[in-house]
C-alpha cells in the first residue's frame, strides 16, 4: 500500500547565500525532487529593507535550478535577534509503499500576484483562504482539527508598489510601508483562521484587519517580504494518509513568557523522541504590558519592536528545548491572542 512520507531537516547557515548544508543532503541522498519547502532565518533586520531574505531565496532557487527543480516553497524569515541562529529547515516528501499511520503531512499551494490594493484587505483575507484549503488538499488534510501549522509569506508594500496603485486610480490601505507589512500579516493570518473554520469570512470587515485583536487564529504564522508579490503557503498537520517516524502539535502561547502551554504540547509528543523542527509566531504586546509589567518593546524609535519579540521569545523558547536553530517569526498580527503566538513542535519518535 502507497502513503506518503514526510522528511524534516535542520541545517545551520553560516551567511544568507549558505546552502552547502543543504547541498549535502541532497549528496547524502535527498532526492531535491521532494523538497516541497525550505523556511529560513536569515540574519537581516526582518524589515521592509531586509535584502538578506531575497539573497536566500535567489541562492536556494538557483540550487534548484541546477538539479532541474522549480516550484519549492521557499519562505524566509529574517531577522535572528538575541542567540537565535541563522537555519534553514528543510521540507520533503515521498511515496513510499507502507500503509498510512497518522503521521506528519505536508502541503503547499501557492496564490495569484496581489494587487497593491488589496493588501491588507478583505481580497487578501479571502486569497489567502482559498490557497490554503488547496494546501490542505495536497497535504491529504480533510478535517481542519488536524492542521497545526500553517506557513505563510506575504508581500508588502514599497513606496514603488503604491506610487503604481496610485498612478491607476487605486488607493492603498496604507502608505507606510512598515505598516503594510503587518497589515499584510493580519490579513493572511485571518485568511488562515477562515480557512480553518475559525472565523467565518463575513465577519470579517477592512477596518477589523490590524485592529480587531480579539480574531485570530491558532495556527497561522505570517511572514512579509519585499521578494514577493504573491503567496507562498505551507501546511503542516497530521494525516492518516501518511506514514513515518514524524509527528506534530502545536501550542498558542497565550503571552510571551507562557512556557506552560509549550511544555503541554511537547509532552503530547513522543516522550523520547528528538525534535525534529519548532516553529513560532511572537509580537510585543500590544497593551505594553507582560503579566501586568510594563516593556517597552514599542518605545524604542531605533530598533522594531518585533526585533525585541523574536529574541525575547526565541530566548524563552531556546531555554524550553535547548536549542537555538528555532524558527521564531516576529509580528503575530491576528496570529494567536495579542501579545501570545503559537509554537508547532515536529519530533521524530525513531531517532
Amino acid at each position: 500500500m502507497l502513503s506518503l512520507r514526510a522528511h524534516v531537516f535542520r541545517v545551520a547557515a553560516d551567511g544568507p547565500d549558505d546552502i552547502s548544508g543543504v547541498e549535502a543532503l541532497f549528496k547524502n541522498g535527498l532526492n531535491p525532487r521532494d523538497v516541497v519547502a525550505i523556511l529560513g532565518k536569515t540574519e537581516g533586520n526582518g524589515c521592509v529593507n531586509d535584502f538578506t531574505r531575497g539573497y536566500a531565496t535567489r541562492s536556494f532557487e538557483t540550487l534548484f535550478a541546477k538539479h532541474g527543480v522549480e516550484g519549492v516553497s521557499i519562505v524566509m524569515s529574517g531577522g535572528t535577534e538575541g542567540a537565535l541562529s541563522p537555519h534553514w529547515t528543510v521540507f520533503a516528501r515521498e511515496s513510499v509503499q507502507a500503509p498510512g499511520e497518522r503521521s506528519l503531512a505536508i502541503g503547499v499551494a501557492r496564490t495569484p500576484a496581489l494587487a497593491s490594493e488589496h493588501l491588507g484587505r478583505r481580497e487578501q483575507v479571502l486569497m489567502v483562504a482559498d490557497a490554503v484549503k488547496s494546501a490542505m488538499t495536497d497535504a491529504g488534510i480533510e478535517d481542519a482539527a488536524d492542521v497545526h501549522f500553517v506557513q505563510i509569506k506575504c508581500p508588502l508594500l514599497t513606496t514603488q508598489r503604491i506610487a503604481q496603485a496610485e498612478a491607476s486610480g487605486k488607493a492603498t490601505a496604507t502608505r507606510d510601508t512598515l505598516k503594510s507589512m503587518g497589515l499584510s500579516r493580519g490579513a493572511s493570518a485571518l485568511g488562515v483562521a477562515v480557512a480553518l473554520g475559525e472565523i467565518e469570512a463575513e465577519e470579517i470587515t477592512d477596518a477589523d484587519i490590524g485592529t480587531r485583536y480579539d480574531l485570530f487564529s491558532r495556527c497561522a504564522s505570517a511572514s512579509a517580504g519585499v521578494e514577493l508579490l504573491d503567496h507562498e503557503i505551507v501546511v503542516l498537520g497530521m494525516s492518516s494518509k501518511w506514514s513515518g517516524p514524524l509527528s506534530i502539535d502545536h501550542a498558542v502561547m497565550a503571552d510571551a513568557i507562557d512556557t506552560q502551554s509549550v511544555r503541554e504540547a511537547r509532552d503530547r509528543l513522543p516522550a523520547n523522541g528528538r525534535l525534529a523542527a519548532v516553529l513560532a509566531k511572537a509580537e510585543p504586546s500590544p497593551s505594553g504590558e507582560v503579566r501586568g509589567n510594563r516593556h517597552t518593546m514599542l518605545n524604542d524609535s531605533d530598533i522594531s519592536g518585533t526585533r525585541h519579540a523574536r529574541a525575547f521569545v526565541g530566548g524563552v523558547l531556546a531555554g524550553v528545548f535547548g536549542m537555538t536553530d528555532i524558527y521564531v517569526s516576529g509580528g503575530a498580527e491576528h496570529q494567536g491572542p495579542p501579545g501570545g503566538g503559537p509554537v508547532a513542535i515536529i519530533v521524530d519518535k525513531e531517532t
